[in-house]
C-alpha cells in the first residue's frame, strides 16, 4: 500500500511525527453514499484510501512497529473497509471507524504473532525494540528512538491511546469512538502513560 518505513518519515519533533487527525467535512458522508451505489463504489473506496491510508499507516506502525508488518494490516484494514462500509450506520466518524478496524487488525496480528510463535509479551516487545535500534528503520533523533522504546514498555492499549492523543492530537471523544472507552478512563490511561515514560526517560 503505502511504501514507507521510519527511515522515510520526515525528520521532525516528536510531536510532529504525525500530522494532525484529518478533518471531518461532508465529503466523508459523499463518500459513503457514493459507496453504496455500485457504479462509483471502487471510485469511492479509492478516494477514501488516498484520504486516509497515510494516516491509517503510520497509527499502525506505531503498533506493530515493522514496515512490512504494517502494509500487511493496513491492506486487511481496507480490506475490512470494502467488506463493511455499506452496512456503516454513521453513527460515528468515518475515520474513527477507520481507525477502529486499524487497532484491531494491528492488535489481532501481533496477537497471532505471539501465538504462532509462543512468545510472551516481553518477548514480543524486545522484539519491536530491537527493530527500533534497526537504522535502515529508525532515522528519529536520539530522544525520539528512547522515546518509542518507552513507548514498549507500555500496555498495548495504553501505547494507543497515548499515540493517538500525543502524536495524532486526537480529542478525547474521537478516541473513545476508536477504543470504546470512556473519556474519564481515556484521561486516566493517558496520565498514567506519561508517567510511565517519564520515569522510564529519567532513568536511562
Amino acid at each position: 500500500m503505502l511504501g514507507k518505513g521510519f527511515a522515510d518519515e520526515p525528520d521532525t519533533t516528536i510531536k510532529t511525527l504525525l500530522e494532525g487527525q484529518p478533518p471531518v467535512t461532508d465529503e466523508d458522508a459523499i463518500l459513503v453514499s457514493q459507496f453504496r451505489d455500485e457504479r462509483t463504489r471502487s471510485l469511492a473506496l479509492h478516494s477514501i484510501i488516498k484520504k486516509y491510508e497515510r494516516k491509517v499507516y503510520w497509527h499502525v506502525r506505531k503498533i506493530v512497529i515493522d514496515h512490512d508488518d504494517s502494509d500487511d494490516v493496513l491492506q486487511n484494514t481496507f480490506i475490512k473497509v470494502w467488506e463493511n462500509l455499506a452496512n456503516f450506520r454513521e453513527d460515528s466518524k468515518l475515520y474513527t471507524w477507520i481507525y477502529r478496524i486499524a487497532t484491531n487488525e494491528a492488535l489481532a496480528f501481533l496477537k497471532k504473532k505471539r501465538t504462532k510463535f509462543f512468545l510472551p509479551i516481553v518477548d514480543v516487545e524486545s522484539e519491536l525494540s530491537s527493530k527500533i535500534d534497526d537504522s535502515s528503520q529508525f532515522t528519529g533523533t536520539e530522544i525520539e528512538r528512547k522515546l518509542q522504546k518507552a513507548l514498549l514498555k507500555l500496555p498495548e492499549k495504553q501505547r494507543i491511546v497515548f499515540n493517538m492523543k500525543y502524536f495524532d492530537d486526537m480529542k478525547y471523544e474521537d478516541i473513545s469512538e476508536v477504543l470504546g472507552t470512556s473519556v474519564g478512563a481515556l484521561k486516566a490511561s493517558y496520565h498514567h502513560a506519561v508517567k510511565k515514560i517519564e520515569k522510564y526517560l529519567e532513568a536511562i
